[in-house]
């Protein structure tokens, strides 16, 4: 069913997102020169490489140039790439990825090779399920950029405390996933997106200032529910 799920709603979005898809290429390439679309290549499930598909939001070849992570204020970043990230419109061509068997909608956010390097062990189990667009991590650390940018070594933040919590979060989702759990996950997805961009400067330093648990689950007012 989650297969099946993936490859109608991916169909369906990417021939409706057509218009908006024209719209961003022409910003983008309106902003600054370079390609559209930005390809990094991610492990995949069974430890298999993908190339992954965003919106270019930086200069081009900005791996060259910086840190395989983002934090906010990153001078890569280009003027129109600073609205796509915020409102998370760069993600949409994962899409394709969905289509094509990479990803999934809801799993855990696929890392690139660099990291998994770090916890090979660790990634056994998570990569034993399709990586996805979204997961219980990209609720809870949603301003990421904003977390980076307060410390002093973002990529040694990154890799010796934010991952680990990650790879917990994926291996939680794991343990409870289903196909409902997934919709869920969809849901509160999409009303972060929609409905709180104005919460965007937030700083998300704990699991608990987004309202959620390890499990998704909203812990508001001492209650725990799955909303």
């Amino acid at each position: 069913m989650k297969r099946l799920f993936d490859i109608l709603f991916s169909s369906i979005g990417l021939l409706l997102l057509q218009p908006l898809f024209v719209a961003i290429a022409i910003l983008i390439k309106a902003d600054s020169a370079g390609p559209v679309f930005f390809r990094q290549e991610r492990m995949g499930k069974n430890f298999r490489r993908f190339f992954i598909y965003k919106f270019r939001t930086m200069v081009v070849d900005a791996e060259k140039k910086g840190l395989c992570i983002t934090s906010g204020g990153d001078n890569r970043v280009t003027g129109a790439g600073r609205a796509l990230r915020r409102l998370k419109i760069d993600e949409l061509p994962q899409l394709i990825n969905v289509l094509k068997g990479d990803m999934s909608f809801v799993g855990p956010r696929p890392e690139v090779i660099k990291y998994v390097e770090w916890y090979k062990d660790d990634y056994k189990r998570i990569l034993s399920v399709r990586p996805g667009i979204t997961d219980i991590s990209s609720l809870m650390f949603r301003n990421e950029e904003r977390i980076l940018q307060i410390v002093d070594d973002p990529e040694r933040y990154y890799i010796h405390v934010l991952l680990p919590e990650k790879m917990k979060l994926a291996r939680d989702y794991i343990e409870n996933m289903s196909f409902f759990f997934d919709v869920r996950l969809i849901s509160k997805t999409l009303y972060k997106v929609i409905f709180q961009l104005k919460d965007s400067q937030k700083q998300d330093l704990s699991p608990q200032e987004n309202g959620l648990n390890r499990r998704g689950q909203s812990v508001y007012k001492g209650k725990t529910s799955t909303g």
